[in-house]
């Protein structure tokens, strides 16, 4: 695999600068693994110009003590192939203080033991399954656990929407199966029938028997996992066959592409996500409006995830006022701050618990539907 990293600070430091007993390099590295070639390129490099917005804005406010930040990254084409050796590398050549990933949970969790056997932290920007922070206590996720999202769907679905019959098509991967996993784990509460479930492949683009069983089940809700490559053809064949029913999606929708490929068709779908494009919060619209203006497209969730990321890490690191790894390690797990996909902090399995957003399709964008707040219902693994 050929790999390749880009410096983004410029660097012109004389001599070391030292903190808390331990000495700053030139730079401080935060390694970075995101798809940027292959199926999943489009999140990967919206990713990545998340994690380089934040970077560049902490860098303006003086870096780490005085020294710049320098973001190191690679394309792990959303492989677990791939992102074990840019583990290794990050951690054993660039010789990172901390890691991200911005990308899918496969990758992930492959490179969360490297970086757990290293003792080098390590910050899931979005990828949802829920053995990627059971690795070991070097690594957090700064967006929600599958089965969260996929109980946050239920409510959804049948309390907030009051739609009773639902169909569940299910994207066989670790993302699709934890989100039905914890869709069908509070279905009954909130009054659903799941009357049918229908799984399907990655690399499917063609639904057409799926579609004519589930015109035939007459449901009066969808919910669908999938990205938004999958999620868009599958959306235009439903419209397409005439099914009416509510279709419920979630954060692998969360992309400008997604209402592109879907078109007509995408208007009205409902999505559980991070990002509220019209939040009052300031930390959310400063950071939408700093991104368009950076790469003139708008921002999704998983831009604004990796820059959460980075921002959590870069906070953890002014705290630790040290390069050491686990003096950072130890500030991430106490770290509480207001990001633009929320307030983040970590409970002792690392992961985070926060709102989750509901977006809709109106117009040819996502626009604000609601806001799931149920703290119990959301409530992550602590174990």
């Amino acid at each position: 695999m050929n790999f390749r990293a880009v410096k983004i600070a410029a660097i012109a430091l004389a001599g070391v600068v030292v903190a808390a007993g331990s000495s700053f390099a030139e730079t401080v590295k935060i390694g970075f693994n995101a798809p940027l070639t292959g199926f999943a390129a489009a999140d990967g490099k919206s990713a990545l110009n998340g994690a380089l917005l934040a970077v560049e804005q902490a860098n303006a406010k003086g870096g780490i003590k005085g020294v710049k930040i320098e973001l190191v990254y690679y394309d792990d084409q959303a492989s677990p192939k791939n992102s074990v050796p840019v583990a290794n590398k990050l951690i054993e050549k660039d010789k990172v203080v901390v890691g991200i990933s911005g990308s899918y949970s496969g990758a992930t969790r492959a490179a969360a033991g490297i970086f757990q056997k290293a003792g080098v932290p390590y910050i899931s920007a979005y990828a949802i399954h829920p053995d990627i922070t059971r690795a070991g206590n070097y690594v957090f996720r700064t967006s929600f656990v599958g089965e969260v999202q996929g109980r946050a769907g239920a409510k959804l679905i049948g309390s907030m929407l009051g739609k009773k019959r639902v169909v569940v098509i299910t994207l066989k991967n670790d993302f699709g199966k934890s989100l039905a996993a914890g869709f069908k784990e509070k279905a009954g509460a909130y009054g659903i029938t799941v009357v049918n479930e229908y799984e399907y492949s990655i690399k499917d683009r063609q639904f057409g028997p799926i579609v004519a069983k589930v015109k035939a089940d007459k449901p009066t809700a969808i919910y669908a996992s999938g990205y938004f490559f999958t999620a868009g053809p599958l959306v235009s064949q439903l419209r397409a066959a005439g099914i009416k029913a509510v279709i419920v999606g979630q954060e692998g929708y969360d992309s400008e592409k997604f209402i592109k490929i879907a078109g007509k068709a995408s208007e009205g779908v409902i999505i559980t996500t991070s990002l509220d494009r019209d939040s009052k919060s300031s930390e959310t619209s400063a950071f939408i409006a700093a991104f368009e203006k950076k790469t003139g497209s708008k921002a999704d969730m998983v831009a604004a995830s990796a820059h959460t990321a980075v921002k959590v890490v870069v906070a953890a690191m002014r705290q630790a006022g040290t390069t050491n790894r686990s003096a950072i390690r130890n500030a991430i797990a106490k770290i509480k701050i207001s990001a633009s996909t929320g307030v983040i902090s970590f409970n002792a399995l690392g992961e985070v618990q926060k709102d989750v957003q509901v977006q809709v399709v109106k117009g040819g964008a996502f626009r604000h539907h609601s806001v799931i707040s149920d703290a119990k219902l959301l409530a992550p693994p602590s174990k």
